[in-house]
């Protein structure tokens, strides 16, 4: 069977991540979130005093330390998913944060930021057989992909799922500081100068706000079995 690439995009919290992890390992492709890059070249910046009391980027001292910033993914056996590594440092639970979600959009539409990762993405996937979920792998990493969606929800709903995500990790969350964060991003993802979040021309959409997870499962299964078959 011959092997595709998958270009999975939309917008933050709309259950992108999980579909594309469920259907790299039913398939036996490499998952690559990049989402996940973007929150952890975030969480360097936090760490490290990047980030000016506004919010505002010390894009300067950023820029200098991209050549310190090494991200990588671990397969995880007890939960079947790849794990997101910081130099070294498995920071899965700490990219997932609020604070971190509050901060990551200004980062990842940083310009030098955004074509580090690009030719990252770039490099992983380069002998096919990837599934890869962010805001622009459709449109800008693989624009040649043989498979790409993009996926939507309400803001109201994916609130709501990011909310219950928080909750079940024992993690702080409020619904309402939740929701203003799911509505500025959505605003930057698609204002951004930088390859801005926006459908592919080719990609197929997904609203999931009423679906269930198996229920997302199948249909991209379809679709990609569509694909693979012709």
């Amino acid at each position: 069977m011959k092997k595709i690439t998958i270009a999975i995009d939309g917008h933050s919290s709309c259950g992108k991540s999980t579909m594309a992890k469920d259907l790299a390992r039913e398939v036996g492709y490499v998952y690559v979130d990049t989402g996940a890059m973007y929150r952890s070249v975030t969480l360097y910046a936090l760490r490290h005093g990047f980030f000016l009391e506004d919010g505002t980027v010390k894009t300067d001292a950023l820029e200098q330390a991209m050549s310190d910033i090494h991200i990588s993914f671990k397969f995880n056996p007890e939960t079947g998913r790849p794990d997101t590594y910081l130099n070294g440092e498995c920071v899965e639970k700490e990219i997932r944060s609020l604070e971190v979600s509050n901060h990551v959009s200004p980062v990842a539409a940083i310009p030098f930021v955004r074509t580090a990762m690009v030719a990252q993405q770039q490099q992983m996937g380069k002998d096919k057989g990837v599934v890869m979920d962010g805001r622009d792998i459709g449109t800008t990493v693989f624009p040649d992909a043989e498979l790409k969606v993009f996926v939507t929800a309400s803001a109201e709903v994916r609130a709501q799922r990011r909310f219950d995500e928080l909750k079940a990790k024992g993690m702080p969350a409020d619904y309402d500081d939740i929701l203003k964060n799911v509505q500025e991003r959505d605003y930057i993802d698609s204002h951004r100068e930088v390859s801005p979040l926006r459908k592919a021309d080719d990609a197929l959409e997904l609203d999931n706000s009423n679906m269930t997870i198996p229920e997302q499962k199948q249909w991209l299964l379809d679709r990609f079995n569509e694909k693979v078959k012709r």
